[in-house]
């Protein structure tokens, strides 16, 4: 089972990288917002690395911005500005033993699965969530909820109780339109988690991500171990902004299970879809249709492979806020019984 590395303390040094996209470049309103939160709210000290804001920077200098951060001792955390679409490029270039040797809390999603699951393969528990465009740099204010689970998956080694969001969104902004640093977003119902499989407590290291970096470490299968490495771990997943369908979810959890990979899992936590992007804004009921596909098509795939797990659907995991954080390798109880999720951050 993964370790937990120590955490920072106000007044230390954290870095933040961008080691998938550099959208920092394109997007200044969140970003700065977000490192403005970290220093004021959280009473950290961001340092900004190389290619952080550098569009178009090779796999290699993301690496060496990586690399660089977890060899600096005065450096206590690792935070990424926001996902990416090529990361899975820059794991060739990591330094397996300088992460090893002084490992620290690595926040990211998305195409941050990456890292994690690279971390994860270290013995390295790292955080699914926390990233400083979409938590930190919020329009308005930071979302309550993800704001405490930040605080303490960052700060603390304590169990949470994560719980279901009352109100949630979606939808995304324009975060070139400078009326996005000063107003919230409009908020739906969250309409609770979704509960199948038997009623039983599962508990054990979490592993996932966002199912669409899954699925490429999968293909590529250099960082992916054997079925029996993940046997009793706790099956997270959730999707992207790229609004992958149901046909597609299925097919990756098809060919999970086929690998044998699907049925070692104890317990599955499935993130709600995102269900909106500012490339495909579905309308309410076109959205409707595209959960309840996802949702069907996620069922399917576990009644095939994995029937007998306890399995809670629509948790704010990933692209969704509120984003709730995810000890990537750390403990996960999932408690079929009473219908709640606890994390050891």
């Amino acid at each position: 089972m993964p370790a937990y590395p120590d955490k920072p303390k106000p007044g230390e040094k954290v870095a933040i990288l961008s080691p998938g996209a550099a959208l920092p470049a394109i997007f200044p309103g969140p970003y700065e917002l977000g490192l403005t939160r970290l220093r004021e709210d959280f009473g950290l000290v961001p340092v900004e690395y190389p290619t952080t804001r550098e569009l178009g920077s090779s796999p290699a200098a993301r690496a060496a911005d990586v690399n660089a951060a977890f060899a600096d001792p005065e450096i206590r955390a690792v935070l990424t500005s926001i996902g990416g679409e090529d990361q899975i490029k820059v794991l060739r270039h990591l330094d397996a033993d300088v992460l090893r040797a002084d490992p620290k809390p690595f926040f990211g999603i998305s195409d941050n699965t990456n890292l994690c699951n690279y971390l994860w393969n270290l013995g390295v528990v790292s955080y699914y969530g926390g990233t400083i465009m979409t938590v930190f740099g919020r329009g308005g204010r930071m979302n309550p909820q993800a704001a405490a689970a930040v605080r303490a998956a960052l700060f603390t080694h304590d169990a949470y109780d994560l719980r279901p969001a009352e109100l949630y969104t979606d939808v995304d902004r324009d975060w070139n339109n400078p009326a996005f640093l000063e107003s919230e977003p409009d908020l739906l119902p969250g309409e609770g988690w979704q509960w199948h499989g038997p009623r039983r407590t599962v508990t054990g290291p979490s592993w996932g991500g966002c199912l669409e970096i899954v699925d490429w470490n999968l293909r590529v299968g250099t960082h992916i171990q054997a079925p029996s490495a993940y046997d009793g771990c706790v099956l997270f997943l959730e999707t992207s902004e790229a609004l992958p369908d149901a046909t597609y979810v299925y097919r990756v959890l098809m060919c999970m299970g086929e690998r044998g990979l699907l049925q070692r899992f104890g317990a599955a936590i499935i993130g709600r879809p995102k269900a909106w992007s500012l490339d495909n804004p579905l309308p309410p009921d076109r959205k409707a249709e595209y959960v309840t596909a996802q949702r069907d098509a996620v069922l399917r795939a576990f009644a095939e492979y994995n029937p007998d797990i306890p399995l809670v659907l629509n948790v704010d995991i990933g692209h969704t806020d509120p984003q709730l954080v995810i000890p990537y390798g750390g403990t996960v109880t999932v408690d079929a019984i009473t219908g709640g999720i606890t994390v050891r951050y």
